[in-house]
This record gives structure tokens, sequence and C-alpha cells, in this order.
């Protein structure tokens, strides 16, 4: 029986990885934190994320609960596992934890960040961390499709492959949109999410501010739960896992 649960709150560049959960023959964050454990004693690692990040997904603020044996001092953890973790993956905190943590369950929020570079051309140095959309977008009307979005509401249309949840309810407390020269950031913050949701979420903005959807059919989508009827899902390398809140 594991003794002691240890948080981490750790960050990723997620181009080279299959996502978060291990898969067979597949590069993952889990499997190189797993990699990262094995030399201080522990051969196979109990690893639970807040959530699982897709393939090409980033984070700045994933959590992550370890249960575990090892008694090494937090300090020595921390400097430990970094050392033996690749340049793509770091520990940015480390805590004791109850032991009951559980780092999916217990979260009571998180807040996810899209990024859009709107230019007619690719940028170079951000396609790893963007999505690049060619076709000028109308801010307004960006703007204007975020608001049904935002309180309490079943986002059944914004779920791709569900509904894998026993609720599609959730409530979205903040809706935010950056603009800067070519550079678009939404920061979606709400107590959950479901699969996709963020990317569809901004999929749906992005094909009103195009002018490829009726700004009507944003809240028709809603109230329908229909799928079919919001945008596509954005490409993975634009969404970043910012933050994931706790009860204090």
């Amino acid at each position: 029986m594991k003794t002691r649960t240890i948080k981490f709150t750790i960050q990723y560049d997620g181009t080279d990885f299959a996502g978060w959960q291990c898969q067979k023959n597949q590069r993952t964050v889990q499997q190189v934190m797993r990699d990262a454990i094995v030399p201080l004693g522990e051969l196979r690692a109990d690893l639970v994320a807040s959530g699982r990040t897709d393939s090409g997904v980033h984070a700045l603020g994933q959590v992550v609960g370890f249960r575990t044996n090892l008694t090494h001092e937090l300090t020595v953890l921390h400097k430990a596992i970094n050392y033996y973790l690749p340049p793509d993956v770091r520990i940015l905190k480390t805590e004791e934890a109850p032991y009951g943590f559980r780092a999916t369950n217990d979260a009571t929020g998180k807040l996810y960040r899209y990024v859009i570079h709107n230019a007619n051309y690719m940028d170079v140095i951000g396609r790893r961390f963007s999505a690049w959309v060619k076709e000028p977008l109308d801010h307004g009307l960006m703007r204007e499709a975020s608001l049904p979005m935002l309180g309490t509401r079943d986002f059944s249309c914004f779920e791709s492959e569900g509904p894998n949840r026993t609720s599609s309810v959730r409530t979205v407390k903040r809706l935010d949109i950056e603009y800067d020269k070519n550079w678009i950031r939404i920061e979606i913050e709400a107590d959950g999410f479901l699969y996709n949701m963020a990317r569809a979420m901004v999929g749906t903005m992005v094909s009103v501010a195009r002018g490829k959807m009726p700004l009507a059919q944003v809240r028709m989508a809603i109230e329908a739960k229909n799928r079919d009827l919001a945008g596509p899902t954005m490409p993975p390398q634009g969404l970043f896992l910012v933050r994931v809140d706790y009860p204090s």
C-alpha cells in the first residue's frame, strides 16, 4: 500500500507527445515521468493527472498526483526527477498532499488558453504553439459568438466522442478574448471541461468570425445539444492548460 501522496505542478511542450496517458509504442508525458522516477526506486509510479491532454496540447500548469512509498524529501524529489526528465517536461512545484488527494476528482476548475495566429502567412517560430487562421477574422463577431457560451449550460454540442461523462452540464465562469496585432488569445475558465470542449468552442467562434456560420447558430447549437450545428474542433497546438484549481 502506498503511504504518501505528492502533488506535482508540471509544464510541458506537447508537440512531441501523444498526449498525457501512457500508450503502447507512443511517447507520452505520463510515461516519461514514470521513467524519470524509476532511478529513485519506484519501478511503476502511480501518477494521475487532473485530466488527459491530447496529442499536441501543451500545459503551463498541469497537476499530477503521485502515490508512493518513497521517503525522499520534497526538494530531493523535485531536483532528482527534473534531472531525469527530458527538456520538454518540467516539474514547477512539488508539494506534500493529503493521502486521499485525487488530482482529477478534487479539481474545482480549470483555465485553458487558445492562441491563434491570424495572418496571410504562417508564423514559423510560433507554429508549434498556435493555430494558423489565414482568413481575416471579424473581432466583433468573435466576441458576440462567445457570449452564449458563458454561464451554466449543457455543452453537449462542443463535446467530441461523447457523451463520456455522467453530465454534460458545465459552468463557464470567464471567456476573455485578447487581440495583439496578428495574435488572438482566448482564455476560457470553467468548473470543468468535456472532451475537446475548449477547442470546439474556439472553432465555433472562428467559424462565426470568418462568416462561415450565422451568429444565431451558436445559441441554436447549445440549445439543441447538437455537435453538428457547432463549429469544428481547432488544432491541438494552439491549446494550453494554464491552471487547475482545488479547494483551499
